[in-house]
């Protein structure tokens, strides 16, 4: 009885420790992106030549997520690549920072919508200089504010989440 009592401790601590978006943040991105955080996962990588965001369904049984991850993805490819960063001000409240110079080098970021068992991925390349630091403090802010946990570190090569 002490062994369950104790796991239910720990879990229950952990499940209080892991770090969430605000409630704004996360209230705003449900409305734009048409599921919850609750039950997908974001994550935001750094490459070399430009950078990635993933967002999955945490339960592979979750098809409902996973299309709708891969809806709002497919829609937000073709905003990044139109320049519009509306959706990103709309769930942080605020311009990130990188947006403004994305949008005005848009002709030099080429985006890739791939799917993922799970859900989506959209990966970021340029061989521009300044649009490179913009999508890296793009990413970075993402991984900041959606407190993903995942490193804000240039990381491996472009293919590799």
């Amino acid at each position: 009885m002490r062994i369950v009592f104790l796991s239910l401790t720990v879990l229950l601590w952990l499940v209080q420790d892991t770090p969430k978006p605000d409630a704004g943040v996360a209230t705003r991105g449900d409305h734009a992106m048409g599921f919850s955080h609750e039950t997908t996962a974001h994550h935001f990588y750094l490459y070399p030549s430009g950078g990635a965001i993933e967002v999955s369904a945490k339960d592979p049984t979750d098809v409902k997520s996973r299309d709708q991850i891969r809806m709002h993805l497919g829609h937000i490819l073709k905003m990044f690549s139109n320049g519009d960063f509306n959706v990103p001000m709309f769930i942080h409240d605020k311009a990130p920072p990188g947006a403004a110079t994305m949008s005005r080098l848009k002709d030099q970021i080429v985006y890739h919508f791939e799917e993922t068992p799970e859900g989506a991925r959209i990966k970021i390349e340029t061989k521009n200089k300044d649009a490179l630091t913009a999508i890296h403090e793009f990413l970075r802010f993402q991984i900041t504010d959606h407190k993903t946990g995942d490193s804000s570190q240039v990381v491996g090569a472009s293919n590799t989440p």
